[in-house]
């Protein structure tokens, strides 16, 4: 019996050793282990909305979709995607400067939305759409900056083959908007020169001369191009007063008398400061890059994110 006894308690032994062992070595179950901590969540940056004045009351929508409605209005989307890319900067940092409120018209910016594309655009309107929305995209939050602030993001259409400093529109001078050469829109554009015709007792009336037209003397010009000044009948105007009055594509202008009529040859669209749309065409087609057109455009600016 003795033995018997040694025999078992020498089992039991062996056998409390075998199952303390088997639950050290093997592995807990889902149950026994701590849920693993959550990872912290990355908070989205909710997207800046802007306000948009219509004439059929105000219309909010996300930043990025509505530059998709003014880079397809602002710029023929014909143009190379790297012009498009460009166009959607400025006009990122154009509505940012204006603290996300503009209306749809020339004085912000032209805002078109889809209903309003597909008319224009037809049976071209996906396509279209798409490389529109191709070009922001590629673009998204990228704005312009100079020494940190966000830029007044000018432009136009057509340069004279420069554009003009900021004071020579405007009252003010302005360090990144200064005359540079763009000679690109002159080759791309067809319609960059064009003449129109009218009585000198019209343009009497729009300058609100008090005696018939007899005399107009040579403007003076900027080193842009654009006129400065010129003398009609002994009163002077600047060229800015001129284009405005007469309605002209540019200031950049030249007035011939010819019998009852006077003729007028305009070179450029727009009012000359900042980017040329054509200009950055022309740059996009000789394989400059969207970020080199608006470095060339925009003196010493540089190409930052969106804070918010």
């Amino acid at each position: 019996m003795k033995e018997i006894g040694k025999v078992f308690f020498v089992l039991l032994v062996i056998g409390v050793s075998f199952i303390m062992w088997a639950r050290l070595e093997r592995k807990p179950t889902q149950e026994e282990v701590a849920p693993p901590q959550a990872e912290e969540e990355k908070q989205e940056v909710p997207e800046q909305e802007v306000t948009i004045h219509r004439q059929d009351g105000d219309v909010v929508l996300p930043l990025e979709e509505y530059l998709v409605g003014v880079v397809s209005s602002e710029m023929p989307v014909s143009f190379e995607l790297e012009a498009l890319k460009a166009q959607s900067v400025a006009a990122r940092t154009f509505v940012v400067k204006r603290n996300f409120e503009v209306d749809d018209t020339t004085s912000s910016q032209v805002y078109k939305s889809n209903e309003e594309l597909k008319a224009v655009w037809k049976d071209g309107y996906n396509e279209n759409l798409q490389k529109v929305k191709e070009a922001v995209h590629l673009t998204k939050g990228e704005v312009l900056t100079y020494q940190g602030e966000y830029i007044t993001a000018a432009f136009f259409s057509t340069s004279a083959g420069k554009t003009a400093n900021a004071h020579e529109y405007w009252a003010n001078e302005t360090p990144y908007l200064k005359s540079v050469d763009s000679p690109w829109d002159l080759e791309v554009n067809d319609n960059s020169i064009q003449q129109i015709t009218m009585t000198k007792q019209r343009m009497q009336q729009l300058l609100n001369l008090a005696d018939p037209i007899t005399d107009i003397k040579e403007p003076t010009r900027y080193e842009s191009g654009y006129v400065k000044e010129i003398t009609i009948n002994g009163a002077n105007f600047s060229g800015r007063t001129i284009r405005e009055k007469l309605s002209l594509r540019s200031s950049c202008f030249a007035i011939a008398i010819q019998g009852e009529n006077v003729v007028i040859t305009m070179t450029g669209f727009g009012h000359g400061i900042g980017m040329s749309q054509y200009g950055a065409q022309g740059m996009a087609l000789k394989g400059y890059t969207y970020d080199q057109i608006l470095k060339h455009y925009y003196t010493g600016v540089e190409i930052s994110n969106l804070r918010v």
